[in-house]
């Protein structure tokens, strides 16, 4: 098993890339920890996990909130003892509109979950993963990065952009301490990141709509699996990927070659 006794950390696990990416991990062999804001959900996948042989735990935090997240990361390591994998996958799409309706609390919404929750992150699992090397993927997307054809999603383009230059930053910054840190930019991929979307006005900013489809060339437009990105994630957290660290890595059946 690729993962056998590593302690696997993944934000917004109950559900998407997060969930498939838990279920791989713990079949791999890790000790999963999921940190997400809904009970319920977090609570099946941990049931399931479990319920196959895995180890699994639940701790419910707002990824954005600094004492959720520090009494978090604590209940992991009173638990496992340890950390080797942050897997940082919570985010929401945020407000899609025009900029002059984006109103600053939107705005600051989209940004303090996408790119705060990012730093808290990585800030509260960093000190564990220093003791004894480690890796951290974060999750970006194709919007921000090579394609800007959504219009409107403009602060969510913006924090995933951010998050590339947050992890190449902390590549250099970690490598002394043999963490690696690598991102992916997932794009057609159906996961429950759509439902935290709110769209207005979107027809009023003047791009055509054949712009703006997503065409996704390698599978006819069928939309990934987040099984796929969860192959991908599996792959950058272990040690076949040993030498990779600072890279964006797109997936989107090349999507945003569009």
């Amino acid at each position: 098993m690729k993962l056998f006794d590593k302690v696997a950390v993944i934000t917004g696990g109950a559900s998407g890339i997060g969930r498939a990416t838990a279920l791989l991990f713990a079949k791999e062999g890790a000790k999963v920890a999921i940190i997400d804001r809904v009970l319920e959900s977090s609570e099946e996948i941990v049931n399931q996990i479990i319920n196959s042989g895995g180890c699994a735990l639940a701790v419910i935090a707002d990824i954005a909130n600094q004492e959720q997240m520090q009494n978090a990361f604590q209940q992991i390591v009173d638990v496992y003892h340890k950390i080797d994998i942050l897997f940082v996958n919570a985010g929401v799409n945020g407000v899609w509109a025009p900029v002059e309706e984006i109103e600053v609390s939107e705005w600051d919404k989209t940004i303090n979950i996408n790119l705060r929750g990012t730093f808290m992150t990585t800030k509260y699992g960093v000190p564990y993963l220093k003791k004894n090397g480690g890796s951290i993927v974060i999750t970006s997307s194709i919007n921000g990065t090579r394609s800007f054809r959504k219009v409107g999603a403009t602060a969510y383009a913006c924090s995933k952009a951010a998050q590339v230059t947050f992890a190449k930053m902390l590549a250099l910054e970690l490598a002394d301490n043999r963490i690696r840190v690598n991102v992916i930019c997932p794009g057609g991929v159906m996961t429950a990141i759509e439902e935290s979307v709110t769209k207005r006005h979107l027809n009023s900013i003047p791009i055509p709509d054949e712009l703006l489809a997503d065409d996704i060339p390698l599978t006819r437009n069928t939309a990934l699996g987040s099984e796929n990105v969860a192959e991908l994630v599996l792959f950058l957290v272990s040690d076949t990927s040993s030498f990779i660290t600072g890279t964006e890595v797109w997936i989107d059946g090349g999507g945003s070659l569009i």
